[in-house]
């Protein structure tokens, strides 16, 4: 997450600092660094809604920090992606805050002009998907099969090597009077 930020503050004070809202260098080409301001959401939709999409905004870091929370020993890949959401979310709010507008500056080819938090949110969100369907399958499956063999890590009375069966007994129900 600190990266996320720092890299995309210390990109967006390049810009500010070395080109005037509107300029790119190079001056033609496919792939350009343009300075642009933007009050709208990521890649310049619902431009002209800045008050509201702050909010939004804080609302949004607040509910992503608090999945993350609420996740119990998060793998690396859902650490990688929430801290690449969060960060890239508190980039463009620091410039919300301090400037009311978000500075873009990648500017590639025929897509709208973005900046690194942007980007930040788009690699966190495609790598959570990532995750959620090929690598999340693969570990419920694993702990299924564990669940399955007796072997629990941790289950009180397990044996590393083989744990007793559990036999499950169900009450017998008679005629209700």
């Amino acid at each position: 997450m600190l990266l996320a930020v720092s890299s995309d503050q210390l990109t967006k004070w390049l810009t500010i600092e070395s080109l005037a809202r509107g300029e790119s260098w190079p001056a033609d080409g496919f792939f350009r660094f343009t300075h642009a301001w933007n009050t709208g959401t990521a890649f310049s939709l619902f431009q002209g809604q800045g008050d509201i999409l702050t909010w939004v905004s804080v609302g949004a870091v607040g509910v992503l920090a608090w999945i993350y929370k609420s996740i119990n020993d998060p793998p690396w890949v859902l650490r990688i992606a929430f801290g690449l959401q969060l960060g890239g979310a508190i980039g463009n709010l620091i410039d919300r805050f301090r400037l009311g507008h978000v500075t873009d500056f990648i500017d590639i080819g025929p897509w709208p002009i973005f900046n690194i938090a942007d980007s930040s949110i788009v690699i966190g969100i495609g790598l959570m998907i990532y995750y959620f369907w090929f690598l999340d399958g693969d570990s419920k499956e694993k702990a299924e099969a564990e669940a399955d063999s007796g072997a629990v890590h941790g289950a009180p009375g397990a044996d590393s090597e083989q744990a007793a069966p559990v036999k499950v007994v169900e009450p017998e129900l008679g005629p209700v009077e």
